[in-house]
């Protein structure tokens, strides 16, 4: 079966936290150069209906001019220092699933006991290149919950969300590690397949996009959608023609039980791993047969020293206090975002209004610049348009309220976000 590694947080790290003395949320209301007025004056936001949700987490409101006119949205500020307040990655309880699952995100928060929230990663949410199968509600990035990896990234030509800005991937994250700081990172999947005949490379994680001649796991944590879009696109193109002879090998607890030529659905059980191959993979894979002996392992591998204790996909705008190069700057958009400042001890979780703003919006540009003036080092920008929510639930409030004007009639139900509790 698929063994995760765990990395709980040190004893050490534990006392540390302790004797952290609670910050009170502050916004740094830097100006914000988004747009020049004729005069030269410098334009910034204006906050209003400002909130203290809890110690250590603040929700406000904002305006601020932009080159499309006035963008209107929400802001949370959340203090990872105090020891009151826990980070999450929302997702549904439905099966404990990553995919198949989706949910608005008041009831993810609700679910979860969370005070705030918003949406999280983009996903799978159409297949109009492949109308013979069905989109799987999977997300683009890597995503870790509690320190267990959930699934990874799926190949860069294969995302949803804007192309990727030059120098980022589909494996970068917005991470909270194991020191409690949230910093930007990159988790690539290290994995292996053993097998009677040698061991193969695991190229893929609960992902609906395999790369080509790839081995991909899925486990319990994949969900009940069908696991046929795996062997869809290239690596390079989302639209390319499905394959026409994937494999599909069921294993559990170390030895095969089952093969088809068809790749299934349904809910994989606990202690069992449905391996997927195409191409090459699926060659590797057509030799097994019931009884076999196969023993999967895979990780996660972050590209600092510190491993993630959450972490969820994204598309990088801002590393080390500046906008990275090549973000589109004329086409705006509801946008949602996650930055952090303080080195990584402040969180700032954002969301524009859509419907209410008039087509206003932010471009990527735009978003970077007003996270950074906001005090951010590094943020990402997360699902926008119909996904773009965030959520409140004030002291005494039984359930969460939406604080933003979803771009659809709607919250859109989607399959993660990131959910702010406190333990008062």
């Amino acid at each position: 079966m698929l063994r995760p590694p765990s990395h709980p947080p040190s004893r050490a790290f534990r006392r540390l936290r302790r004797r952290r003395r609670t910050r009170t949320a502050v916004v740094v209301t830097a100006l914000l150069v988004l747009v020049a007025p004729a005069n030269g004056a410098a334009a910034g936001p204006r906050f209003a209906d400002a909130t203290q949700l809890a110690p250590g987490v603040r929700y406000e409101t904002f305006s601020a001019p932009t080159s499309h006119g006035t963008a209107h949205g929400h802001l949370l500020t959340v203090e990872l220092d105090d020891v009151h307040v826990k980070v999450e990655l929302l997702r549904p309880d439905t099966a404990d699933a990553v995919t198949g699952a989706r949910a608005p995100v008041s009831q993810l928060a609700d679910a979860r006991g969370a005070i705030a929230a918003v949406n999280g990663d983009f996903f799978n949410i159409t297949e109009v290149e492949h109308p013979t199968v069905q989109p799987t509600g999977s997300t683009v990035g890597p995503a870790v919950a509690d320190g267990r990896p959930l699934k990874a990234a799926v190949p860069d030509g294969q995302r949803f969300g804007p192309a990727l800005a030059p120098g980022t991937t589909d494996e970068d994250v917005l991470s909270i590690g194991t020191d409690g700081a949230a910093r930007l990172d990159r988790l690539r999947l290290l994995g292996s397949v053993t097998t009677p005949a040698g061991t193969q490379e695991l190229a893929g994680l609960n992902q609906y996009a395999l790369p080509v001649d790839g081995i991909g796991g899925y486990t319990s944590d994949w969900g009940p959608s069908s696991r046929a879009r795996a062997a869809c696109g290239t690596d390079h193109a989302r639209a390319a023609a499905c394959d026409t002879d994937p494999y599909e090998v069921t294993v559990d607890h170390d030895s095969v039980t089952s093969v088809s030529t068809t790749l299934g659905e349904g809910l994989v059980p606990p202690g069992t791993a449905v391996l997927v191959g195409r191409g090459a993979g699926a060659g590797a894979l057509r030799g097994l047969r019931p009884g076999d002996a196969v023993h999967v392992e895979y990780r996660l591998q972050a590209t600092g020293d510190v491993p993630p204790a959450f972490a969820i996909g994204g598309y990088p705008i801002l590393r080390d206090g500046v906008p990275l190069a090549g973000l589109d700057d004329t086409v705006a958009a509801t946008r949602t975002a996650a930055g952090f400042g303080l080195q990584g001890h402040r969180l700032y979780l954002l969301a524009l209004d859509g419907a209410t703003e008039s087509g206003a919006g932010l471009t990527l540009g735009e978003l970077a610049r007003l996270l950074h003036d906001l005090g951010a080092d590094g943020a990402v920008n997360l699902d926008g348009g119909g996904s773009s929510a965030l959520v409140t639930r004030p002291a005494g409030a039984a359930h969460n309220t939406v604080r933003n004007h979803p771009t659809g009639a709607a919250e859109r139900p989607v399959p993660n976000g990131i959910g702010v509790l406190s333990s008062v």
